[in-house]
């Protein structure tokens, strides 16, 4: 079940007052990296920022590709619009959500799920790195050291 604060942020991207420090975000991401990162909401990207900037103050010895890979976490979730009312949904109803498969990427609510479900996948699709990609894409699962972590600290906010 979501949590109240991931709640809250979802209505505050339909308000529009999410404030990402795009600036942190760009000293820390490669070029093509930060294009992608671009490309998310506003409040996607204070999201990132936020997850990232605690995975730093948690692990100070983070190597730059899970700093990268926190950054990048959401960006499978701009492959198609996504809206706000279609974020609080999904997650309000993910318990019974259905089983999509992740192709062909469907408009309208099935899109929605699809986006809910495999947006990890999309994004390590869309990540030149293999390491960031790699991360970002076993992050739901929690394989791996930096998935794991990555994870801990983005289901916290």
């Amino acid at each position: 079940m979501p949590s109240f604060k991931r709640l809250v942020r979802g209505f505050r991207a339909i308000f529009g007052i999410a404030r990402p420090d795009d600036a942190w975000a760009r000293a820390r991401l490669r070029p093509s990296e930060f294009a992608l990162y671009r490309r998310l909401d506003p409040r996607d990207r204070e999201h990132a920022v936020l997850v990232a900037k605690e995975l730093v103050r948690r692990y100070p010895d983070a190597p730059p590709e899970a700093v990268r890979a926190a950054l990048l976490h959401d960006v499978g979730k701009a492959v198609r619009p996504y809206r706000a009312v279609e974020r609080i949904l999904t997650a309000l109803l993910e318990p019974w959500a259905p089983e999509v498969p992740a192709r062909p990427l469907d408009p309208g609510w099935r899109g929605a799920w699809q986006v809910r479900r495999h947006h990890p996948e999309y994004a390590a699709e869309l990540i030149e790195d293999p390491r960031v990609a790699g991360i970002v894409r076993d992050h739901h699962r929690g394989v791996g050291v930096w998935a794991r972590r990555l994870r801990e600290i983005d289901e916290g906010f």
